[in-house]
């Protein structure tokens, strides 16, 4: 007797929020660019759920400012211009501002054992030019950092306008030079943050974080195309 083939009509359907959850982390990945269009078919087929639950994700993404819907043409991902990239970040410099104070005042010797290491090797990253491994160093120290300050809510608000402002970060990344520039603000919040000085790892984060609004605003002039809003940086 030849086995009986599974009924398609039971397999799961992934929720509305775990679309979400997809799209988002998709778009922070840099995989979905600003302005690439999003169909609901397409996408469900992809994520192995309903067009309703896409339809949802896709209004949920909207609120938060990752997606757009335009007239006519459907969804895409948002473009966010130069002036709101800055402004995004200068928001972001408070709330990260926070965190290492608060991290500073929590941190125990484990961590600061993990965050002395961090340095070491974004140091010698620096040292060898390798990029990537810099970059991952640079978002693990600020996702550690918002971990060990436990302020859940900042940490939601963070993630949330990270994700608006990736194309941006991304490009400053690839930056010639860029990497020499951050290291030394980043060393100087590990120190503050492992040394208990929570005014200083407040104020050492909020010059780092104010150096990259500047570095967005200065490559803006970098823009190739005139109607890109300064998003190629």
């Amino acid at each position: 007797m030849s086995p009986i083939a599974p009924d398609q009509s039971t397999a799961r359907v992934a929720s509305a929020r775990e679309v979400a959850d997809r799209i988002r982390e998709a778009i922070v990945q840099g995989e979905l660019v600003p302005r690439q269009r999003l169909v609901e078919a397409d996408l469900a087929d992809e994520y192995g759920s309903s067009r309703g639950n896409v339809r949802a994700a896709l209004s949920e993404l909207t609120v938060e400012g990752l997606i757009e819907r335009i007239q006519n043409r459907g969804a895409r991902v948002r473009a966010v211009s130069v002036d709101e990239a800055v402004e995004i970040t200068e928001v972001r410099s408070a709330l990260e501002a926070l965190c290492a104070r608060k991290a500073a005042e929590r941190i125990g010797e484990r961590d600061v054992d993990e965050l002395r290491g961090l340095a070491r090797r974004m140091e010698d990253a620096v040292l060898r030019g390798d990029r990537d491994a810099y970059a991952q160093g640079n978002k693990r120290l600020h996702a550690r950092i918002i971990e060990i300050s436990g302020q859940h809510t900042a940490a939601a608000m963070i993630d949330r306008l990270h994700g608006q402002v990736i194309s941006h970060q991304f490009r400053l990344s690839r930056q010639p030079g860029r990497p020499t520039v951050s290291l030394p603000e980043h060393l100087a919040i590990i120190d503050a943050v492992c040394r208990h000085d929570p005014g200083e790892a407040s104020e050492a984060m909020r010059r780092h974080l104010e150096s990259v609004a500047g570095a967005i605003r200065a490559a803006s002039g970098a823009a190739a195309d005139p109607e890109d809003d300064g998003v190629a940086l």
